[in-house]
């Protein structure tokens, strides 16, 4: 039973690790079609032009969808190349999409995004990490910006892939972005596993306040 990850050499390993001895579709977050994501993406708003960054998303299909509905301004963050090299494949080379194989508690964000979309990262995140995490959405994400984050539920799994995890309520995600933050969206999804498991997950979305104004298409 592994323990908690503490570097980013430890973090890099173990998730090369969990994608070079399984396929992407085989491994238990996936999902054919990402559902939940793209409906809170139409909910918001959010258009074709938008910035878009997927942290953790390297064998994810949420690339695809978006790509094929004709977004210009993709990218796509994780820590194992091994996955995202699954999906540049998958997408092929004329797919206008930016790579990064990064630990994210590490990167420096160099431009802003209009959404920042986290699906199942941030619940393997403790102590000064989630700090970290906070720090680096903030530099990544302006007033205006939105936030869509996914972790498990409190009755979800307390381990994946080897690892312990943190359960999230809505409330309680919601408060660990910061107060310029306002949740605008909460969900529960109980995803199926490829394996035919079942796994609650707690949703969100948020977009960052400008000096506590509301956004506009919300009053």
């Amino acid at each position: 039973m592994a323990d908690h990850l503490s570097g980013t050499d430890e973090r890099a390993v173990h998730w090369e690790s969990i994608y070079g001895r399984n396929s992407a579709d085989s491994v238990s977050w996936y999902q054919p079609e990402p559902v939940t994501s793209l409906e809170i993406l139409d909910m918001l708003g959010v258009t074709q032009d938008a910035g878009v960054i997927d942290i953790g998303g390297g064998a994810s299909t949420l690339v695809d969808a978006l790509t094929q509905r004709g977004f210009t301004d993709l990218t796509v963050l994780d820590i194992s190349d091994t996955a995202l090299q699954a999906s540049r494949k998958r997408l092929g080379t004329q797919a206008r999409v930016t790579w990064i194989a990064t630990d994210l508690l590490t990167r420096v964000p160099t431009r802003l995004f209009d959404v920042w979309h986290d699906r199942a990262v941030f619940h393997f995140l403790s102590g000064d990490e989630v700090e970290t995490y906070r720090d680096v959405l903030h530099r990544a994400i302006g007033p205006g910006g939105f936030v869509i984050m996914a972790t498990f539920a409190p009755d979800g799994p307390e381990r994946c892939s080897g690892l312990p995890v943190t359960r999230y309520g809505a409330d309680e995600l919601g408060s660990t972005l910061g107060s310029d933050f306002k949740v605008v969206e909460q969900r529960r999804e109980v995803h199926t596993t490829p394996g035919g498991g079942v796994q609650p997950f707690t949703w969100i979305a948020a977009y960052r306040t400008l000096n506590g104004r509301t956004w506009s298409r919300l009053k």
